[in-house]
């Protein structure tokens, strides 16, 4: 779980035989699958982390921040020390304080017509409220923990003011696991009956362990994955109480079955997700897969603003990937789905020299012609054998046949479809070297680019021609794909204070739409 084997991994300090991970999806897995009556892993907390998508009215000061996104160190700036330390934006932290409760007027009426639906906010969901009795607010710096102490003990927070607040930070708080003892010593007398909410701006989020943290507030930025998942962890200690009824002393009961991470930046959270998620296992060479393992055993619910829903591997990669680099947005390009080698496809393909010739003068594709023949006559083939299958039992020998043809036909099949993708990956570096946005990209490639499309693909326009009337490309899904990265180029441009399209109308694939109508999918 900590930062310092990642760091020390990353800098090539160990080579893979050393190398050994056990992490938190280990864990949860073992856990779930133990048989036996003592289950060891019992008492280990699942994790749930919930983000929530803040009202405009309380985000706007600080939307300018990392992607010209929501910027939580800018949120939570605080200047002066000690009584005197105070927030530079106190009345939005105050409507803050007002949301995690479920007291912030704007937020009433949208509520009430939500009825059950409205989502499970850390201070006013029953549920929730009975476990957040002990919390960690992770903070952007000592002014902002001596602040939040200040906020929090004002009158309008009468709420707040039934928790024992703990400064966890500056020099007053004590040196490393010092600065542990007053939060002791606040759960001391009977963590079941007292409240705390312990604040810090980086003090015991390593090496420390508060068994009845069950909650953490995200209320900082943070690059690393590392830094942001060693402080989550925190709150994942076990506790647990030996002889509950005092009459079983060999029993024990769990009082915390899950804990929950607390974050209002939701594309920073997603990412950070996202990030981790595929660091853990460098066996997986698929991302989605790394982050479907990962968040089967830490759900992850999304608010908003209108409902919270559970977000999938795919909904987390795919607002990790819109919201850090246009080189990890222009992997969309490396979709399948992108290009079609159906059968009928790869038929036409066949039928024509011309096509055969212009794939061919592309690097990879020498031995196309016979490839797709190959595939072709096997899907023929295959498709009898399993019409006999119907019709009668095959024998061991004929199954395994039968197995071992499917097989090499799927093979067959891949290889064309990554060499087709491996094509359509060129696609974007076009974009990039082109300027003309207006214009859908067809066109741009036909009539005012041509020679660099060349350089870039190997294709001359005859041949690009050529493919695209054969159906090789998915025109709806390329629609998408160009959508993403026209818009994604513009939010990275204006970012650094360039803005060289004014919201003019937008080429897509093979049409044109205007900036604010989001493309069709088919």
């Amino acid at each position: 779980m900590s930062g310092t084997p990642f760091r020390a991994i990353n800098s090539g300090e160990f080579i893979e035989e050393q190398i050994f991970n056990w992490t938190y999806t280990d864990e949860q897995k073992a856990k779930e699958s133990w048989e036996g009556d003592i289950n060891p892993y019992a008492s280990l907390p699942r994790m749930v982390m919930l983000t929530y998508e803040m009202p405009e009215s309380i985000t706007q000061i600080a939307m300018q921040g990392e992607y010209d996104g929501f910027d939580l160190n800018l949120f939570f700036k605080a200047e002066g020390e000690g009584q005197k330390a105070k927030f530079i934006y106190e009345d939005e932290v105050q409507k803050w304080l007002d949301l995690i409760r479920g007291e912030f007027k704007e937020t009433s009426v949208d509520n009430l017509k939500m009825g059950a639906k409205k989502p499970p906010l850390p201070f006013s969901h029953a549920p929730l409220l009975k476990v957040l009795t002990h919390t960690f607010w992770f903070l952007p710096s000592v002014a902002s923990c001596y602040a939040m102490a200040n906020l929090l003990s004002q009158r309008q927070n009468k709420f707040y003011n039934d928790y024992k607040v703990v400064i966890a930070a500056g020099t007053k708080a004590g040196m490393g696991v010092k600065a542990l003892t007053p939060v002791l010593e606040a759960l001391s007398s009977n963590p079941l009956q007292s409240k705390t909410i312990t604040l810090s701006c980086g003090k015991l989020t390593t090496g420390v362990s508060v068994k009845p943290w069950t909650g953490i507030f995200m209320l900082r930025n943070s690059s690393s994955p590392e830094t942001y998942f060693q402080a989550a962890f925190r709150v994942q200690t076990p506790w647990t109480i030996k002889n509950p009824d005092n009459k079983s002393p060999n029993s024990e009961e769990i009082l915390k079955k899950e804990c929950y991470v607390f974050d209002f930046a939701p594309n920073r959270a997603l990412r950070q997700i996202a990030e981790y998620a595929c660091r853990l296992n460098h066996s997986e060479s698929n991302p989605e897969k790394n982050v479907a393992d990962f968040i089967n055993f830490l759900p992850v619910l999304a608010y908003d603003g209108s409902s919270m829903k559970q977000i999938d591997a795919a909904g987390i990669l795919d607002i990790a990937m819109s919201g850090t680099t246009a080189t990890l947005l222009a992997r969309r390009w490396e979709s399948a789905l992108l290009v079609n080698v159906d059968n009928r496809t790869l038929s036409r393909l066949m039928s024509n020299d011309e096509a055969m010739k212009a794939l061919m003068n592309i690097e990879g594709f020498r031995n196309l012609n016979q490839d797709i023949e190959t595939i072709i006559n096997k899907s023929e083939a295959l498709k009898d054998k399993r019409k006999e299958s119907i019709d009668k039992d095959l024998t061991t020998k004929e199954k395994k046949e039968l197995s071992e043809e499917e097989k090499e036909y799927k093979n067959l099949r891949k290889k064309i479809q990554e060499k087709l993708i491996k094509f359509a990956t060129r696609i974007p570096i076009f974009m990039y070297l082109t300027d003309f946005r207006e214009r859908s990209l067809k066109d741009v490639i036909t009539q005012l680019e041509p020679k660099l499309f060349k350089k870039v693909t190997g294709l001359s326009v005859k041949d690009f021609n050529l493919l695209v009337s054969l159906g090789v490309f998915n025109s709806s899904l390329m629609n998408d794909a160009v959508y993403k990265f026209k818009r994604y180029e513009d939010s990275s441009l204006e970012y650094v204070g360039i803005s060289k399209h004014e919201k003019e109308d937008i080429g897509l694939w093979d049409t044109v739409m205007n900036y604010d109508e989001p493309p069709c999918q088919s």
